[in-house]
């Protein structure tokens, strides 16, 4: 059975950390490129950043450049997504999926971020 389950997210106040994770199992992880996505509420679906099936290339929403990071761990079966410099504008779910062949595969069920004072 495909999991992915994101965890990390919560209340923070503007200029805070989080840092989520996204923990995979049921695939083979590491033949997958993982992305992370945030919706806020009444907004479109905003892909915020990926990573390469060996973490070699990321990208990143210019929204989010200079403050967050993903990274993974084959090892571990994780993604991660460290956000520094919170602002109020990145409160929303946050959800990670893996790709093949620039595909969405597979969805996480969410966790939310608040950035709030």
């Amino acid at each position: 059975q495909v999991q992915l389950v994101e965890s990390g997210g919560g209340l923070v106040q503007p200029g805070g950390s989080l840092r989520l994770s996204c923990a995979a199992s049921g695939f083979t992880f590491s033949s997958y490129a993982m992305r992370w996505y945030r919706q806020a509420t009444g907004k479109e679906r905003e892909l915020v950043a990926r990573i390469t099936t060996t973490g070699s290339i990321t990208n990143y929403a210019d929204s989010v450049k200079g403050r967050f990071s993903i990274s993974r761990d084959n090892a571990k079966n994780t993604v991660y997504l460290q956000m520094n410099s919170l602002k109020p504008e990145d409160t929303a779910a946050y959800y990670c999926t893996a790709a093949l062949r620039n595909t969405d595969r597979y969805w996480g069920q969410g966790t939310q971020v608040t950035v709030s004072s």
